[in-house]
């Protein structure tokens, strides 16, 4: 190997010109030294590039929606110099919080007020006692929810508020984002980027060609392109229209519900999902009750109303751009002062919550409409209502069994109350309303954590009952078209046996050959003690505890209120009794379970 030579310091060179010839020299004989075809060394006289910060962005996600914002966020982040890490809020010992640093979260709340599922351990933590001091850590909170609910981005805040308590350092308020998400949220992230790269050297402006602004949901599609325009991809912001090519009622005759199998062709949209994922479904409002909201407007349905930059019929805006069922808190407002003597007006005092949300429960916008002394005009009302949202259903088919479909186990909302008949608006839109045009506008919306175990041979519990049977329908059509040998294990009920029991030839085909290792069912209203799916669980504890031992993962799928709580409660008894553990001991147990990935829930 040649020497490189340098430049002594008895040299006649200033310091600069001697550190100028010096890497000269190195790149020149390093250069000459290299083999050929290689390229050239960098000259050792240029500044070493300083090394990326790191930024720790950390997502609490049931869904899917702030994960796929964390991710978004990294890959600007990187762009702009930093070195960012993705982790679940569970995984957040790998982001070392308490060793200082810079940290972004996203976090969706659940159920009343409560983190998802990947984000129930890393709350245990930061609200123990036990919780280090966090004086070092620089953190910002963006949280998404749903206005709807009482307690608003409610996860979101006990993190922001505990964090501050413990000593970290806010970089900027907390985001709030309600179920249309996408503006205000890239709104926060884009004001976000000076406050984190303040003092840190990392640049504050934007990746080149991008002027500094963050790119909104959907810009960034891979879609192919025709005379240098690209054709627009589907997905959330561009729904493909589907054709719908079954509608199927699944329940016998003496049943007294009524869920649905739809199959919904694909070809042609690209669209692709896996066993687990979402379809999202843009409903449209139902007729009737649209001409009711207009003739309590006393209102033209052909009257022109703005929204946006755009002007559309009342009719058009009432039926596809509004939700005209749960009334948003600005209409809850206006009403409540144009009418001071209305009962909905003593209920918006802050400390009547718990009184507002069953007073509202069952109430329609039109409700509050008739509370009005005169009618609101149109024009005004429209303003006060929120965006007609699309809704998620947990996907009932496997891609391997089914090509270029997707199949959903929907159960349609009916009921009276109020002197009205009440619809749930996207579930009797795929019943009743569909047929109208034969296609309904959806998307595909990832799970990115409930999945099917990666190997096959990894034995599975799932718990579904009622509609919470639509993913592991998927989970066994893909098990069995892929082969996998893994034992499968199904807990079901509804109510009756001969009424309700959904797929049933499919599932006791699947038990008779031995592919669906074990069905156990649960019918409450077949005896006179009521029997539940976590009834069933403690029947077979002992053998359930020997799966978990033996690596099983464990699913649940249905109602968070009730059913998903008391599996678990189940779940922890059962591990308390047949594994010799300490109530303590059993929920380390589950929270290592979940941190596996082996404990997943599709609750809603």
């Amino acid at each position: 190997m040649t020497n490189i030579p340098y430049i002594p310091e008895s040299a006649p060179f200033t310091p600069e010109q001697r550190a100028w010839l010096n890497g000269f020299l190195a790149g020149l004989f390093s250069n000459a030294n290299a083999s050929p075809g290689t390229a050239p060394m960098p000259q050792l006289n240029a500044a070493p590039a300083k090394p990326a910060e790191p930024l720790a962005i950390l997502f609490g996600s049931q869904t899917g929606t702030a994960e796929g914002l964390a991710k978004k966020l990294a890959k600007e982040a990187e762009q702009r110099g930093f070195a960012p890490k993705i982790l679940a809020l569970n995984d957040h010992e790998q982001a070392n919080l308490a060793g200082g640093g810079k940290a972004v979260i996203i976090s969706s709340t659940w159920g009343d007020g409560e983190p998802p599922d990947n984000a129930v351990n890393f709350w245990s933590w930061l609200s123990a006692d036990s919780a280090p001091k966090l004086e070092g850590l620089n953190y910002a909170v963006l949280g998404l929810g749903d206005k709807n609910y009482s307690d608003f981005c409610g996860a979101s805040k006990k993190f922001d508020e505990r964090l501050e308590s413990l000593g970290a350092k806010r970089l900027a308020p907390r985001g709030e984002c309600d179920v249309d998400y996408e503006e205000p949220a890239a709104a926060w992230i884009d004001g976000l980027w000076d406050k984190l790269s303040s003092g840190n050297g990392a640049p504050a402006s934007g990746p080149a060609g991008s002027n500094g602004a963050t790119k909104r949901a959907g810009s960034e599609t891979g879609a192919p392109e025709i005379n240098g325009k690209a054709l627009p991809a589907y997905g959330k912001s561009n729904p493909f229209p589907a054709k719908l090519l079954k509608n199927v009622l699944l329940n016998k005759p003496g049943s007294s519900k009524e869920v649905r199998h739809y199959e919904i062709a694909l070809n042609g949209s690209g669209l692709t999902y896996e066993a687990g994922d979402a379809l999202g479904v843009m409903p449209v409002n139902c007729h009737e009750l649209v001409d009711d909201v207009i003739e309590a407007l006393k209102a033209n349905p052909d009257e022109n109303v703005k929204i946006g930059d755009n002007i559309v019929s009342l009719r058009e805006a009432l039926t596809h751009q509004f939700d005209v069922t749960k009334p948003s808190q600005e209409l809850m407002s206006a009403v409540a002062k144009a009418a001071p003597q209305s009962e909905l007006a003593a209920l918006l005092a802050a400390d009547k919550k718990e009184e507002l949300k069953k007073w509202l429960w069952g109430r329609h916008v039109i409700d509050l409409l008739h509370l009005l002394p005169v009618p609101m005009p149109a024009n005004e009302f429209v303003t006060l209502l929120k965006k007609l949202a699309p809704r998620l259903y947990s996907i009932s088919s496997s891609p391997k069994a089914h090509p270029d479909e997707v199949h959903l186990t929907v159960s349609a909302v009916r009921y009276e109350i109020h002197g009205r008949l009440r619809k749930g608006v996207a579930s009797t839109f795929l019943a009743d309303r569909v047929g109208d045009a034969n296609y309904v506008k959806v998307y595909v919306q990832p799970s990115h954590g409930f999945k099917p175990p990666v190997n096959g041979d990894t034995p599975m519990i799932m718990v579904g009952p009622g509609t919470g049977i639509a993913p592991f329908r998927a989970f066994l059509e893909e098990r069995l078209a892929t082969g996998a040998k893994g034992k499968n294990w199904l807990f079901f009920g509804d109510q009756t046996r001969a009424s309700d029991f959904l797929y049933e030839e499919q599932l006791t085909g699947w038990q008779k050959d031995r592919f669906l290792t074990r069905l156990d069912l649960a019918f409450s209203r077949d005896q006179q003690e009521k029997i539940y799916v976590q009834n069933r669980m403690l029947e077979n504890g002992a053998e359930l505890w020997s799966w978990l031992e033996g690596g099983a993962h464990f699913y649940v799928c249905g109602d968070a209120s009730r059913m998903a709580k008391d599996v678990d409660a189940a779940l922890h008894s059962i591990i308390e009794k047949h594994g010799g553990k300490s109530a303590d001991e059993a929920k380390a147990y589950v929270a290592k379970l979940k941190s596996n990935k082996r404990y997943q829930r599709d609750v809603y």
